[in-house]
């Protein structure tokens, strides 16, 4: 029997990283069923990448956070509004990515004759799945990529690039444009200094160093940028870094993914900015302590990952040394 649905979800509640890195899935399942129309229920912080993406029709946009941290009787409403869209929108099959309690849940009650789940070991409901032949079972040694792309051998998908790139959206690429026309004639480094968690956080001082030594080659001119957590920090970035660096901050999630796609080179911390940066071609220095698992990395050939030690004992030469072969390999 041939199997082709035509109206489809992919639930997929993962961060922005995580996101990114589901991209070649959803590319997958677009050429896969290519007169499909494809709707993805994800979370708010990712749901713009996948907009520009141009991978699906629709995007159901779900704050977990909210469902997650508020009135818990205010989240079973929205949870039982959730479900009554879903059914409503009559979805012939479900594929969940992410693959958590509560999504497995959502696809078995949205009424789809086809559920196809992730199988992750203590995290899902697999068996409410019903999909033949079931998908392997999570392998945690696996990229993260290479976890969702699993998902779809199911479906006799094989062998697909690991990797996409997408496009700014062009009214964002105006407004950075505008942004930076002074500095249009240098080659722009940018640096993230930010990170969600303290342990992945290269110093500031550090930073500083290699923005000083940057700035000595008058055809560079170093960003700083600073995303919505990293707001706090711009007083004392301003008072340890050269004078002449530009520091950016409130861009929207979109314009912040233009304004990367014309750097020469982004260093930074293990975080989304990296992702982001990656899929819009911009060449990464990513700053990285040795036992960080490398299974969430950017799969792109134009990264140079610095992992010499633990994050406090990585030196301002050794990313201006990967820095400067990046720009290098750039010209």
């Amino acid at each position: 029997m041939i199997f082709n649905p035509q109206n489809i979800l992919v639930i997929n509640f993962g961060q922005i990283g995580d996101v990114v890195l589901s991209l070649p899935a959803l590319k997958a399942v677009r050429e896969k069923f290519p007169t499909a129309k494809i709707s993805v229920m994800i979370g708010k912080s990712g749901a713009e990448i996948i907009e520009i993406s141009n991978y699906v029709d629709e995007k159901i946009t779900v704050d977990r956070v909210k469902l997650r941290d508020g009135n818990k009787v205010n989240s079973v409403k929205e949870v039982l509004k959730i479900v009554k869209e879903v059914r409503r929108r009559k979805f012939d099959f479900i594929i969940d990515l992410h693959s958590l309690y509560e999504t497995n849940l959502l696809g078995y009650f949205s009424g789809a004759n086809h559920r196809l789940y992730a199988n992750r070991e203590n995290r899902s409901l697999d068996f409410l799945a019903n999909f033949q032949p079931e998908p392997p079972r999570e392998d945690k040694k696996l990229h993260l990529t290479d976890h969702y792309l699993n998902v779809l051998k199911s479906l006799g998908v094989e062998n697909v690039s690991r990797f996409v790139e997408v496009q700014p959206r062009e009214k964002d690429l105006r407004k950075i444009e505008t942004l930076f026309q002074s500095i249009r004639e240098q080659s722009l480094v940018g640096l993230f200094p930010g990170a969600g968690n303290a342990s992945r956080r290269w110093s500031l001082e550090k930073f500083a160093a290699l923005a000083r030594n940057l700035s000595q080659n008058e055809d560079l001119k170093v960003i700083v940028f600073l995303g919505p957590e990293e707001k706090g920090l711009r007083g004392e970035i301003e008072g340890k870094f050269p004078i002449e660096t530009v520091i950016v901050d409130k861009l929207s999630l979109l314009e912040f993914v233009a304004a990367l796609s014309k750097l020469s080179v982004l260093v930074s911390n293990d975080t989304s900015a990296i992702h982001l940066g990656a899929i819009v071609g911009t060449a990464i220095v990513l700053v990285m302590d040795e036992r960080a698992p490398t299974t969430y990395l950017p799969l792109t050939e134009k990264i140079s990952v610095v992992r010499s030690g633990t994050i406090d004992e990585i030196n301002a030469e050794e990313v201006l040394w990967a820095t400067r072969q990046m720009l290098e390999n750039k010209d």
